[in-house]
């Protein structure tokens, strides 16, 4: 197990090392004390004079071997501790890099529950392992082994008395490891399932009361938590008699010594005097043990949480080029583009080209895969077969960093940090002046919502723009996308959340940044997409037409269909009492 996290340890690999050599000297410390209460009470079983003094000095010795080991042992957790948490900032900027290399796809299935739990909880129990039971384990161990052997040199009988009850603390130790590590994996799982759900509840608060589904809502969210429940006492209940047995045993190093001691004693085949001192060094034992095999118990739940960890981290990568944009054109080509979620394939074979200067809008039912084709092109995911080229170079072919600069992807849902309305437009284009932003915010039709705001754009957007209407946090995404700027532009439903009143302010917008860019749009709406200079209709992950709107009224019922039926929604209205 150790092995796995070393590598992340790097420069700071020596101050485990000596982590565990000072707690070495602080437990030895620790121990010497029963040597020196042996020296006082020795010559009192033969009858012999003590002297105050001759007992003074061994007090004193005692005093100063506390001081070594309060010394010695807290700069040992010391080392270990800035050992181990710079290990945790390797491990975390690992963690993180390998993910920016997977796709957007992957990071969303895994849930930001189970993100949160691997990059807070997780990790930080690997603290345990590098701050404690590496260097703790290690000093808690040695030094009773060193003791059992002085203890076979004292009185072999002993030393074997000595060992009955750490065997039998070992097998206990044993059997829970063994038992507790057939529920781990559920029990985790459903650790896992229960951030999701409670990151889910309180995300989904506001629809849960909107439409008074607290009720459901709440089963879920209270089935989940239960279930969690169920799994941890069910490990806990195979886990705690084990637990009790090997706790109550290892301290206890000193009771089959203590009858069979005495009655050797008073065969005469041990001298007291042997006796005590056998008794002193093993009261050393059993506490040394028990921390130690503590730390044993935590190793099985460390080492799926790493295991956890090499899983993520050994998620293949997304296929990205180191080069920069080559292509001879800003036209975008879908050349026999396959995908598939899981093992179901969405996108069979789909042929598109995008010329640069117009806009092409996809239409079709829900679940068809307009989005799933736009989040290809920005690289979301892998393809399973094909390719998606722009200006002839493949989008595998160049770094993300090079594709992100010829792609603006402006989707439904739009995320805003919670910092300024300007700095969250700045993110488009970091290089920007303050005119370039404000122009940019100008064109999305942000300036009336804007001057209502007591700080402009300067106010804080909140959680996730909370601050704003889904129309306006739109607007601003809009706006980010307008001062980025880019030949190509993605709209993903990107009037979704627009009022009627600025609808219009908008669609003018959007045609005066569009202007010689390939353009791709997705929308429900079919009067948004009416006057595209291409439009394709997708049905069940293939396109089965494309065309002008006025010739694929003709030319195709699917189409003519969709269409009807945006009219007649677009014609709908409240009846009049």
């Amino acid at each position: 197990m150790f092995k796995k996290v070393a590598p992340y340890i790097g420069k700071y690999k020596k101050y485990t090392v000596l982590a565990a050599v000072l707690m070495c000297i602080g437990i030895v410390a620790n121990i010497v004390p029963y040597f020196f209460l042996y020296q006082i009470i020795s010559p009192l079983t033969r009858g012999e004079h003590v002297s105050l003094q001759y007992v003074m000095i061994r007090v004193v010795a005692v005093l100063i071997c506390e001081l070594i080991y309060s010394i010695a042992y807290i700069r040992g957790l010391i080392y270990s501790h800035v050992s181990a948490y710079n290990t945790l900032k390797n491990l975390r900027a690992s963690l993180q890099g390998k993910l920016e290399k997977q796709s957007l796809g992957n990071i969303s299935e895994l849930g930001t529950g189970r993100i949160k739990k691997i990059f807070t909880d997780d990790i930080d129990q690997i603290e345990i392992l590098l701050a404690h039971a590496i260097p703790e384990g290690i000093a808690n161990v040695l030094i009773p082994v060193l003791i059992i052997i002085v203890l076979f040199v004292v009185d072999w009988r002993m030393g074997l008395l000595s060992l009955v009850p750490i065997i039998a603390g070992l097998f206990a130790m044993g059997m829970m490891m063994k038992a507790g590590f057939e529920k781990m994996n559920a029990y985790y799982e459903s650790a896992a399932k229960m951030n999701n759900t409670i990151i889910e509840y309180v995300n989904g608060m506001e629809v849960v009361k909107v439409f008074n589904k607290d009720g459901d809502s709440y089963k879920k969210f209270g089935e989940t938590v239960r279930q969690y429940r169920d799994f941890t006492i069910a490990w806990y209940k195979v886990c705690w008699p084990w637990m009790a047995a090997y706790s109550s045993i290892l301290p206890c190093v000193a009771m089959l010594i203590i009858p069979v001691g005495s009655a050797m004693v008073i065969s005469g085949a041990l001298t007291l005097d042997k006796l005590i001192l056998v008794l002193c060094l093993s009261f050393a034992v059993g506490p040394s043990f028990l921390k130690a095999l503590n730390f044993a118990g935590k190793f099985p739940q460390l080492d799926y949480k790493i295991t956890e960890l090499e899983k993520l981290m050994d998620h293949p990568p997304l296929k990205e080029g180191t080069n920069g944009f080559k292509g001879d054109s800003c036209d975008v080509s879908f050349e026999n583009v396959r995908f598939s979620y899981e093992d179901n394939e969405v996108l069979h074979g789909i042929n598109l080209e995008l010329k640069q200067g117009t806009t092409t809008a996809l239409v079709g039912e829900s679940g068809s895969g307009k989005s799933t084709l736009a989040k290809l092109l920005v690289h979301y995911y892998d393809l399973d077969g094909g390719a998606i080229k722009i200006g002839g170079q493949d989008i595998t072919d160049m770094s993300l960093e090079a594709l992100n600069d010829r792609v603006a992807f402006v989707s439904q849902e739009q995320f805003l940090f919670n910092t300024t309305l300007y700095d969250n437009i700045l993110i488009g284009k970091p290089g920007a002046t303050k005119e370039q932003v404000m122009e940019a915010a100008r064109r999305a039709q942000c300036e009336e919502f804007l001057n209502r705001l007591p700080d402009g754009i300067n106010t804080m957007a909140g959680d996730g723009g909370k601050q704003l209407s889904g129309g306006e946090r739109q607007r601003i995404s809009l706006a980010r996308a307008i001062l980025k700027d880019a030949p190509i532009v993605v709209l993903d439903e990107a009037t979704a959340f627009m009022d009627p009143e600025n609808e219009e302010k908008l669609n003018a917008a959007l045609d005066e940044i569009m202007k010689n860019k390939t353009v791709l749009v997705i929308a429900h709406r079919l009067s948004t997409v009416k006057n595209a200079d291409r439009i394709c209709v997708i049905k069940d992950g293939q396109c089965i037409a494309e065309d002008s709107h006025d010739n694929l009224i003709n030319i195709s019922p699917e189409y003519r269909k969709f269409w009807e039926a945006s009219v007649s929604a677009g014609a709908w209205k409240i009846k009049e009492a």
